[in-house]
Protein backbone atom coordinates (compact mmCIF):
# COMPACT_ATOMS: atom_id res chain seq x y z
CA UNK A 1 0.00 0.00 0.00
CA UNK A 2 3.00 2.48 0.36
CA UNK A 3 4.38 1.62 -2.44
CA UNK A 4 0.79 2.14 -4.25
CA UNK A 5 0.78 5.92 -2.19
CA UNK A 6 4.12 6.56 -3.54
CA UNK A 7 3.42 6.23 -7.06
CA UNK A 8 0.30 8.49 -7.01
CA UNK A 9 1.46 10.75 -4.84
CA UNK A 10 1.06 13.73 -7.35
CA UNK A 11 -2.15 13.00 -8.49
CA UNK A 12 -3.46 12.61 -5.02
CA UNK A 13 -2.28 15.91 -3.87
CA UNK A 14 -3.64 19.13 -5.19
CA UNK A 15 -1.07 21.86 -6.15
CA UNK A 16 -1.17 23.83 -2.37
CA UNK A 17 -2.81 21.40 -0.55
CA UNK A 18 -1.09 19.88 2.55
CA UNK A 19 -0.38 15.83 2.22
CA UNK A 20 -2.34 13.95 4.36
CA UNK A 21 0.14 12.12 6.81
CA UNK A 22 -0.10 8.68 4.91
CA UNK A 23 1.46 10.75 1.43
CA UNK A 24 4.13 12.29 3.55
CA UNK A 25 4.67 8.74 4.85
CA UNK A 26 4.94 7.28 0.97
CA UNK A 27 7.17 10.20 -0.06
CA UNK A 28 9.60 9.41 2.73
CA UNK A 29 9.72 5.84 2.03
CA UNK A 30 10.39 6.44 -1.95
CA UNK A 31 13.11 9.06 -1.01
CA UNK A 32 14.75 6.80 2.17
CA UNK A 33 15.10 4.02 -0.64
CA UNK A 34 16.60 6.06 -3.30
CA UNK A 35 19.08 7.45 -0.69
CA UNK A 36 19.91 3.89 0.44
CA UNK A 37 20.15 2.38 -3.43
CA UNK A 38 22.16 6.07 -4.65
CA UNK A 39 25.59 5.01 -3.99
CA UNK A 40 25.04 1.14 -5.42
CA UNK A 41 23.87 3.15 -8.64
CA UNK A 42 26.58 5.32 -9.31
CA UNK A 43 29.32 4.71 -11.69
CA UNK A 44 32.83 5.06 -10.78
CA UNK A 45 33.94 8.06 -11.81
CA UNK A 46 35.90 11.62 -11.60
CA UNK A 47 35.10 14.86 -11.65
CA UNK A 48 36.77 18.49 -10.52
CA UNK A 49 36.30 19.92 -7.32
CA UNK A 50 36.54 23.70 -6.98
CA UNK A 51 36.79 25.04 -3.37
CA UNK A 52 36.56 28.55 -2.57
CA UNK A 53 37.75 29.05 0.98
CA UNK A 54 37.54 31.91 3.60
CA UNK A 55 38.49 32.30 7.29
CA UNK A 56 37.88 35.45 9.19
CA UNK A 57 38.51 36.31 12.99
CA UNK A 58 36.45 38.49 15.59
CA UNK A 59 40.32 40.26 15.64
CA UNK A 60 39.39 41.28 11.44
CA UNK A 61 41.84 39.39 10.12
CA UNK A 62 40.57 37.53 7.02
CA UNK A 63 42.44 34.55 4.92
CA UNK A 64 41.38 32.68 1.44
CA UNK A 65 42.70 30.32 -1.11
CA UNK A 66 41.00 27.82 -3.88
CA UNK A 67 41.75 24.79 -3.75
CA UNK A 68 41.40 22.56 -7.11
CA UNK A 69 40.79 18.73 -6.16
CA UNK A 70 40.53 15.67 -8.61
CA UNK A 71 37.88 14.04 -6.55
CA UNK A 72 37.62 10.23 -7.87
CA UNK A 73 34.77 8.33 -6.52
CA UNK A 74 34.22 4.43 -6.77
CA UNK A 75 32.55 1.77 -4.17
CA UNK A 76 35.54 2.09 -2.22
CA UNK A 77 34.51 5.56 -1.27
CA UNK A 78 35.69 9.34 -2.27
CA UNK A 79 39.32 9.97 -2.77
CA UNK A 80 40.92 13.45 -3.01
CA UNK A 81 43.99 14.87 -4.70
CA UNK A 82 44.97 18.45 -4.42
CA UNK A 83 46.14 19.01 -7.55
CA UNK A 84 46.20 23.10 -7.53
CA UNK A 85 46.15 25.67 -4.55
CA UNK A 86 45.31 29.36 -6.06
CA UNK A 87 46.04 28.41 -9.58
CA UNK A 88 49.56 26.97 -8.83
CA UNK A 89 50.55 23.30 -8.77
CA UNK A 90 50.80 21.68 -5.26
CA UNK A 91 52.61 19.16 -4.43
CA UNK A 92 50.49 19.05 -0.87
CA UNK A 93 48.21 16.27 0.14
CA UNK A 94 44.50 17.21 0.84
CA UNK A 95 44.51 15.06 4.24
CA UNK A 96 46.97 17.35 5.38
CA UNK A 97 45.62 20.42 4.78
CA UNK A 98 44.87 22.91 7.73
CA UNK A 99 41.53 24.61 7.69
CA UNK A 100 37.91 23.14 6.95
CA UNK A 101 37.59 20.61 4.14
CA UNK A 102 34.68 18.85 3.82
CA UNK A 103 33.67 15.53 1.94
CA UNK A 104 30.10 13.01 1.93
CA UNK A 105 28.25 15.04 -0.73
CA UNK A 106 27.96 11.64 -2.81
CA UNK A 107 25.46 9.85 -0.63
CA UNK A 108 27.32 9.88 3.00
CA UNK A 109 24.66 12.52 4.00
CA UNK A 110 21.96 11.02 2.67
CA UNK A 111 22.88 7.82 4.37
CA UNK A 112 22.89 9.54 7.72
CA UNK A 113 19.51 11.28 7.24
CA UNK A 114 17.48 8.36 5.66
CA UNK A 115 19.04 4.99 7.55
CA UNK A 116 16.48 3.45 9.78
CA UNK A 117 19.00 3.48 11.97
CA UNK A 118 19.56 6.73 12.45
CA UNK A 119 15.45 6.81 13.61
CA UNK A 120 15.30 10.07 11.48
CA UNK A 121 11.98 12.47 12.50
CA UNK A 122 10.48 14.20 9.33
CA UNK A 123 7.73 17.10 9.37
CA UNK A 124 5.64 18.05 6.45
CA UNK A 125 6.65 22.25 5.63
CA UNK A 126 5.56 23.40 2.43
CA UNK A 127 5.47 22.74 -1.32
CA UNK A 128 7.97 25.00 -3.60
CA UNK A 129 8.57 25.12 -7.56
CA UNK A 130 12.37 24.62 -8.98
CA UNK A 131 13.40 24.95 -12.57
CA UNK A 132 10.01 23.52 -13.19
CA UNK A 133 9.83 20.36 -10.95
CA UNK A 134 7.32 20.46 -7.82
CA UNK A 135 9.55 20.01 -5.05
CA UNK A 136 8.22 18.49 -1.55
CA UNK A 137 9.94 20.85 0.91
CA UNK A 138 10.51 18.74 4.58
CA UNK A 139 12.28 19.47 7.89
CA UNK A 140 14.22 16.38 9.34
CA UNK A 141 16.43 15.97 12.76
CA UNK A 142 18.24 12.91 13.36
CA UNK A 143 19.37 13.04 17.47
CA UNK A 144 22.94 12.50 18.74
CA UNK A 145 22.26 9.30 20.31
CA UNK A 146 21.23 7.35 17.03
CA UNK A 147 23.25 9.76 14.71
CA UNK A 148 26.79 7.72 12.94
CA UNK A 149 27.62 11.52 11.96
CA UNK A 150 30.98 13.10 12.88
CA UNK A 151 31.81 16.24 13.24
CA UNK A 152 35.48 16.91 12.98
CA UNK A 153 37.40 20.07 14.50
CA UNK A 154 41.56 20.21 14.16
CA UNK A 155 43.18 16.76 15.49
CA UNK A 156 39.33 16.31 17.28
CA UNK A 157 36.22 14.81 16.38
CA UNK A 158 32.65 13.93 18.31
CA UNK A 159 29.43 12.41 17.03
CA UNK A 160 26.44 14.74 17.17
CA UNK A 161 22.67 15.05 16.14
CA UNK A 162 21.77 16.52 12.60
CA UNK A 163 18.58 18.38 11.81
CA UNK A 164 17.90 20.37 8.14
CA UNK A 165 15.53 20.78 5.27
CA UNK A 166 14.82 18.42 2.18
CA UNK A 167 13.94 19.70 -1.02
CA UNK A 168 12.34 16.48 -2.78
CA UNK A 169 11.37 15.68 -6.42
CA UNK A 170 7.56 15.05 -5.57
CA UNK A 171 7.64 13.08 -8.79
CA UNK A 172 10.41 10.27 -8.34
CA UNK A 173 11.58 11.02 -4.48
CA UNK A 174 15.10 12.56 -5.02
CA UNK A 175 16.28 14.78 -2.76
CA UNK A 176 17.41 17.69 -4.99
CA UNK A 177 18.65 19.89 -2.17
CA UNK A 178 19.46 19.79 0.94
CA UNK A 179 20.72 21.11 4.57
CA UNK A 180 22.52 19.87 7.57
CA UNK A 181 22.88 21.74 11.08
CA UNK A 182 24.87 19.94 13.85
CA UNK A 183 23.34 19.92 17.45
CA UNK A 184 24.47 18.60 20.74
CA UNK A 185 27.59 19.61 19.70
CA UNK A 186 30.58 18.57 22.85
CA UNK A 187 31.87 21.51 23.85
CA UNK A 188 35.57 19.94 23.75
CA UNK A 189 35.12 20.17 20.10
CA UNK A 190 35.30 23.46 20.13
CA UNK A 191 32.89 24.19 17.64
CA UNK A 192 30.15 26.58 18.51
CA UNK A 193 28.27 26.03 15.26
CA UNK A 194 28.34 24.08 12.10
CA UNK A 195 25.77 24.47 8.33
CA UNK A 196 26.13 22.81 4.98
CA UNK A 197 24.12 22.56 2.15
CA UNK A 198 24.00 20.42 -0.76
CA UNK A 199 22.39 21.00 -4.59
CA UNK A 200 22.13 18.49 -6.49
CA UNK A 201 21.46 17.92 -10.55
CA UNK A 202 21.58 15.50 -13.68
CA UNK A 203 25.15 15.23 -15.30
CA UNK A 204 26.62 13.07 -17.82
CA UNK A 205 29.17 10.32 -16.84
CA UNK A 206 29.91 8.18 -19.35
CA UNK A 207 26.48 8.73 -22.06
CA UNK A 208 24.28 7.93 -19.24
CA UNK A 209 22.48 10.87 -16.58
CA UNK A 210 23.16 10.26 -12.46
CA UNK A 211 21.85 12.72 -10.03
CA UNK A 212 25.31 14.59 -8.59
CA UNK A 213 26.23 17.37 -6.15
CA UNK A 214 27.10 20.33 -8.42
CA UNK A 215 27.53 22.87 -5.42
CA UNK A 216 28.03 22.54 -1.66
CA UNK A 217 28.59 25.27 1.04
CA UNK A 218 30.01 25.07 4.75
CA UNK A 219 30.57 26.92 7.03
CA UNK A 220 32.18 26.22 10.59
CA UNK A 221 32.30 28.99 14.08
CA UNK A 222 34.51 28.07 16.88
CA UNK A 223 35.38 31.12 18.97
CA UNK A 224 36.65 34.12 17.73
CA UNK A 225 36.91 32.25 14.22
CA UNK A 226 34.54 31.88 10.75
CA UNK A 227 35.44 29.16 8.22
CA UNK A 228 32.99 29.11 5.32
CA UNK A 229 33.87 26.73 2.20
CA UNK A 230 31.39 27.42 -1.56
CA UNK A 231 32.63 24.20 -3.53
CA UNK A 232 31.76 23.85 -7.23
CA UNK A 233 31.64 20.40 -8.88
CA UNK A 234 32.93 20.29 -12.70
CA UNK A 235 33.44 18.19 -15.39
CA UNK A 236 32.09 14.39 -14.31
CA UNK A 237 33.70 11.65 -16.55
CA UNK A 238 33.81 7.97 -15.95
CA UNK A 239 36.67 6.63 -14.37
CA UNK A 240 39.48 4.32 -15.90
CA UNK A 241 43.10 3.30 -14.97
CA UNK A 242 43.91 5.52 -18.83
CA UNK A 243 41.74 8.86 -17.20
CA UNK A 244 44.29 11.21 -17.74
CA UNK A 245 43.16 15.51 -16.89
CA UNK A 246 45.03 18.28 -17.87
CA UNK A 247 44.19 20.58 -14.71
CA UNK A 248 46.09 23.62 -16.34
CA UNK A 249 48.47 26.41 -14.10
CA UNK A 250 45.68 29.17 -13.34
CA UNK A 251 42.79 27.38 -15.01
Amino acid sequence: MVRLLGLVFCGMVAWGQTPSDADTAALIERSRQRALDYTQQLPDFMCTEVVHRSISSEAGSQSNDTLTIKLSYSKRGEEHKLVLMNGKPTDRKYEELEGATGSGEFGGILRVIFNPASQGAFDWQTWKTVRKKRLAVLEYAVSAANSPYYLRHQDRKAIVGLHGVLEIDSETGEVLHLTYLAYDIPQQLGVLSAVSSVDYAFADVGGREYLLPVRSEMEIRSPGVSARNKAEFREYRKFSAESVVDFGVGK
